[in-house]
């Protein structure tokens, strides 16, 4: 199984920028998709997950508004649209597939992990 997230790059604030994932998933429409990150020094963090067909979307409180969920089942993909961005958001992001019930906030909830890919947002 392969997850490979691109789509990062050197944005300033208050730039936009949109992240794919694709997997190499079988099944991909069983698994909850999400979206983590990880800055220097820091823990990896929940940012965004949504549910088997993309009805339902939940976000971490300080993403909320400026980021969006979305996934193309046809596609093997997810995205993350993150707009408004601030140099707070500078981490690697990851892309992750659940196969639980529940809606995964925490890491130990996916099954499988991309590469990450560097998001960068300037002053």
């Amino acid at each position: 199984v392969q997850l490979q997230a691109f789509g990062g790059g050197l944005v300033q604030a208050g730039g936009s920028l949109r992240l794919s994932c694709v997997a190499s998933l079988r099944t991909f429409s069983n698994y909850r998709m999400g979206w983590f990150r990880q800055a220097p020094g820091k823990e990896r963090e929940f940012v965004a997950t949504i549910t088997w067909g993309g009805g339902s979307t939940y976000y971490t409180d300080s993403v909320k508004g400026r980021f969006t969920i979305s996934r193309d089942n046809a596609k093997n993909t997810v995205y993350l649209q993150m707009g408004s961005l601030k140099p707070e958001d500078t981490a690697v992001y990851y892309c992750a597939a659940s196969s639980t019930s529940k809606i995964p906030t925490t890491t130990s909830a996916y099954n499988y992990w991309g590469q990450g890919t560097q998001v960068t947002v300037s002053s």
